[in-house]
């Protein structure tokens, strides 16, 4: 039976080595009072210590100095498992400096791994991984020189096929966000962006003999409706009523609670991009690049696009057309709507229906979409891709592995290098002012995101869309396909490229 609990009373729930799986998504709906309460009974008493965390989708709020900072700093975590690290400011950097073990694997496979937890199986079985860096015949997850542990990833063949095995710590607590719980504990998610993997974590947890401690804004006399209960009251163990975060409005039309019209998408956007201190920036190359990737959409097509360049793909697909006979998703769970960057990340404004994260996953990793826009931070002559790590920074994986590994049509949107790059556009011809200092296409990739001989043996249409040209995929590399207008093949793109490509 649940009880009421102050946020300090039910922190104490949790032990020295508890293994607690945090459900929210990159920057939103983190629990973030849960967090802070545990970071003062740490600072008070040195305990819990030794912990283990894990995240489908990481869990800062874009602030080093709130949420679960202070406490991963200070040295409470042992071990983090995360699938996204892009907004644990702190966390990130701490990683590198080997302050405790880290290690990274693809968000839907945590997703995915915590579903079979939940239905008492060892792990999940996945293709999703193989011959990227997660795989250990590559790299392995870990991401310092202090994480080794090589459990949580293995190479496996069953009926003569390979596939990686996804094995997680047992999880001992869940640390939850919900909206309201009703007088049986029931908890909903109605005013919140996602649910994510909450029913999951929970069920996974109780299995485990664990401790399910849920943040709620508020308490309701009035039973939920049965599907409107995510979490049923029977799983919970502790219930802490917090006064809700203030939202700006265009903030609340992200929860669903009124509908909001596809002719009305492009004001609620702006909106959130007014409000919020992470919108992303116009500019020339963003423009030539997302019209041109846009051009690949089909009518009725089911897409992802991911954050960056890869977003300006919606605003000309609104402009030609296409946005209303596509249908777009975010990994979150949202299918539907219209996704937004940012703060609010992982959220949509419209959407048709905001289902389980794993159940997104099943879609994904299934071949469900028919195309996606990923970024890339460096491509290499074989086509294989970096997009989680660069030399002395990294954000993780996410989900783009998921999205990228079955999906017929891969567009890869990337400058064709960065660092000081100035490009105009002048009725329609492309002007180089300058070039960048820093390469996107190189001989090696420092490590790989997506494989390109994974995806020629699985028959995707790989593209590859720049500033200046866009490339395809074959067998033997990369073959030039389009030059625009005012670029000059050898000066512009061939002397421009460490390795020779197809033309």
């Amino acid at each position: 039976m649940y009880e009421i609990m102050s946020s300090d009373e039910a922190i104490r729930l949790i032990r020295d080595g508890d293994c607690i799986c945090v459900n929210s998504f990159v920057g939103i709906e983190s629990p973030v009072e849960l967090h802070e309460a545990l970071y003062r009974r740490y600072e008070r008493m040195q305990s819990p210590r030794h912990l283990t965390v894990i995240s489908s989708a990481g869990f800062g709020v874009w602030d080093e100095n709130r949420n679960a900072e202070g406490y991963i700093r200070e040295g409470a975590v042992d071990r983090l498992i995360c699938g996204h690290f892009g907004a644990m400011l702190s966390t990130k950097k701490l990683v590198l400096e080997d302050r405790f073990e880290a290690y990274n694997l693809p968000l839907g496979c945590i997703s995915h791994a915590i579903r079979a937890q939940a239905g008492g199986l060892p792990g999940a079985l996945s293709k999703v991984g193989l011959d990227i860096f997660v795989d250990p015949r590559q790299e392995g997850p870990g991401i310092n020189r202090i994480s080794i542990d090589e459990s949580l990833v293995k190479h496996v063949e069953v009926d003569g096929e390979e596939f990686l095995y996804y094995k997680l710590p047992k999880i001992t607590v869940a640390l939850i966000k919900g909206t309201a719980a009703d007088r049986k504990g029931n908890i909903s998610f109605d005013d919140m962006f996602m649910s994510g993997d909450a029913l999951s974590i929970c069920q996974a947890v109780k299995a485990n003999r664990g401790k399910v401690i849920v943040q709620v804004d508020r308490l309701v006399d009035t039973p939920s409706r049965p599907r409107n209960a995510i979490i049923p009251g029977c799983l919970v163990d502790a219930i802490v009523v917090t006064e809700p975060e203030e939202r700006n409005e265009a903030y609340t039309a992200l929860t669903g609670s009124f509908e909001i019209p596809y002719e009305d998408w492009k004001v609620w956007s702006e909106k959130i991009d007014t409000v919020s201190t992470k919108a992303g920036r116009n500019s020339a190359v963003g423009n030539i690049i997302g019209k041109r990737a846009a051009m690949e959409l089909r009518v009725d097509d089911i897409v992802n696009i991911g954050i960056g360049i890869p977003e300006m793909v919606s605003r000309y697909a609104r402009k030609n057309g296409m946005l209303d006979m596509v249908t777009l998703t975010v990994e979150s769970g949202g299918i539907g709507g219209f996704p937004v960057s940012g703060e609010a990340f992982g959220a949509m404004i419209g959407a048709a229906s905001v289902y389980d994260m794993a159940n997104q996953f099943d879609l994904y990793d299934n071949g469900g979409l028919d195309i996606c826009f990923m970024g890339a931070l460096e491509v290499d002559g074989q086509g294989n891709v970096n997009a989680h790590r660069g030399p002395g920074a990294f954000a993780g994986i996410g989900g783009f592995a998921n999205i990228t590994a079955k999906t017929p049509t891969v567009v890869f949107c990337l400058t064709f290098n960065t660092k000081g790059l100035n490009v105009e556009q002048k009725k329609g011809t492309v002007v180089i002012q300058q070039e960048g200092t820093i390469p996107k296409f190189v001989n090696k990739v420092h490590s790989i995101s997506f494989s390109a001989k994974r995806a020629i043996a699985n028959g995707q249409k790989v593209l590859y869309v720049t500033e200046r040209c866009v490339f395809r995929l074959t067998p033997k590399g990369l073959k030039l396909i389009e030059v625009y207008p005012g670029v000059d093949v050898e000066k512009d793109v061939l002397r421009q490229l460490p390795f020779e490509v197809e033309i």
